[in-house]
Formats: C-alpha cells, structure tokens, sequence
C-alpha cells in the first residue's frame, strides 16, 4: 500500500488546511503522523481513506481513495480517535466486518482477552453502549486482526491503561512486515519504537517527511528531571544549565545528543546523591535548517 500524493491542498471555506502536500511513502513502512491541533493531521487522513474530496492527485495502493472507495474499504482498518455511536450489537459488527473483508476474525476473542476485554459480557451489546475504553479496546483488536493491507490509527492508546497499552504495542510488533500503517499521535515517546518513517505536519504544510531516526536526531527535545537527595549537588546541577524546582527537582530542556552526554554523567556524578532521575521526549518542530529527510 504506496502512499503518493501530489499537490494535494484541502480548503475548508476560507482556512486552508492542507497546502500542496507531496508525499511518496513505500509500501510496508510504519509511518508516525504528528504535529500539533489544528496542523492538518486528520484531513490527511480522511482523504487518504476516500472520505474528504481534495485538489491534487492522492494514490493508495494503486487506488484514487475518493473515487475508488469501496475497493480501498476491503484493505483498509481504521480506529478513529473517537469512536462512532453505532446502535449495531458488537456480534453485528463483527458480522458485517467479516462480510466485507471474506474473512474469519476467529482469533478476535483472543485479542479482546489480551486486551482485557471480555467477549462474553459485551457480544450482545450495543456498541455505543460501551465504555469508551471498550470500545477503544475492541476497535484496536478488530484492526489488528482485520488481515488489512493499510491500518489507521488515531491516538489508538488514549483511552487504554499502561498495562493494555504494552499488550497493544506487542500486538502491533507482530503485524506483517508488508502492512503499511499509519499511528496518528501527540505522543513522540510512547510512539518512536513503533514506527520508522515520520510524517510531520505544521500549518497544513510538511515539516518533515523522512527516517524516524533523522526525525528524532534533528526534531525531538527530551526533558531531563533530576530529583536531589542531597542539597550540595545543587550548584553543580545549575552549572550543567539545569533550573530548580520544588521538592528537590531541578529540569532542563535538551536535543538528543545532549541526553545521551548528560545521562551517563548525571549517574556517574551524583551516585548516592540522586533521589530520581526522569527522562521525557518532547517534540520540537521548528527546528531552523533542518530539511526533510536530513
């Protein structure tokens, strides 16, 4: 499932929300699509799955998504970030899922089982009378076993709990190495081991579009937080840039050759002094100089 576009612009009356997008994506890659609000990210998605017209041409596995929608829908699974209100019953769905891709989801029961999902308390009901982690969890499982050749996810773990969320990222490890996915997320960390190929979006406009490991090298901020067990440490963390919080803590912002540099002397140095030590990824796109794919 290639993904080409070309020119592809999107206005919505006077906002223009995508602006002249190329994107040349081979197939198999697991692309991670971030930006912040309001960026485009989910007006590139619905025109990739044919459910938004568009100027520009947009190619997904050979196919033109709005014209040839229904020849997209049997190759493609998608978890939105909100799930739809459907009075169908959970076994309805299913059925009906069954039906459009000519395949037994017989393996669906033991992924809601690992997702801690009981299938018996939910197959009779209503699907928008389920909490929304259920319906979270049940959407996930159904893609994941849905064979698809194209999976979208938008924020698939917001509404999960740490524990479903590793069985969700060892789930998504074990698709086929041919199936191209798209992780639709705000979260740079809890994303950047599931993905090799960034998609970053600013203003309706690429801001990045090349290897993961480029993106985090050039576009990714970590925060370091140290927690101090022993005042006298204090000048020699503020010496290093860092600035004092409450409790003992002491932060500073840092680009990932920094991290790698500083972690290994913030152990090596403080030793015993050190309460707790904190590591977490931000993401950082106006970055000036760095182009696509660097």
């Amino acid at each position: 499932m290639r993904i080409e576009t070309r020119g592809l612009a999107r206005r919505f009356g006077a906002t223009e929300a995508l602006h002249g997008i190329d994107l040349d994506i081979p197939s198999g890659r697991r692309i991670g699509l971030v930006g912040p609000n309001g960026s485009g990210k989910s007006t590139l998605l619905r025109i990739l799955m044919g459910l938004l017209a568009h100027e520009g041409t947009v190619h997904v596995g050979g196919l033109e998504p709005r014209r040839q929608r229904m020849e997209l829908a049997g190759r493609l699974a998608y978890v939105p970030q909100i799930a739809p209100g459907l009075a169908a019953t959970v076994r309805e769905l299913v059925t009906a899922i069954e039906r459009l891709r000519g395949r037994d989801l017989r393996t669906l029961r033991d992924r809601c089982a690992a997702l801690a999902l009981r299938w018996e308390a939910i197959v009779d009901l209503p699907f928008r009378s389920l909490s929304g982690g259920m319906k979270q969890k049940l959407l996930v499982a159904l893609a994941l076993d849905s064979g698809a050749d194209l999976i979208v996810l938008d924020e698939p773990t917001a509404s999960l709990d740490a524990a479903t969320r590793e069985t969700f990222f060892r789930m998504f490890g074990e698709l086929p190495p041919t199936t191209t996915s798209i992780l639709c997320s705000h979260r740079l960390d809890e994303m950047r081991h599931l993905v090799d190929h960034v998609v970053s979006l600013e203003e309706g406009r690429v801001r990045f579009d090349g290897p993961a490991e480029s993106y985090l090298r050039t576009r990714a901020l970590s925060v370091l937080e140290a927690q101090l067990r022993d005042p006298a440490a204090a000048d020699w963390l503020a010496g290093l840039g860092f600035l004092a919080g409450h409790a003992g803590w002491w932060r500073r912002t840092v680009d990932q050759d920094e991290k790698i540099d500083l972690l290994p002397r913030l152990a090596g140095a403080l030793g015993e002094r050190l309460d707790n030590l904190h590591v977490r990824d931000l993401e950082s796109i106006a970055v000036e100089g760095a182009e696509a794919g660097e």
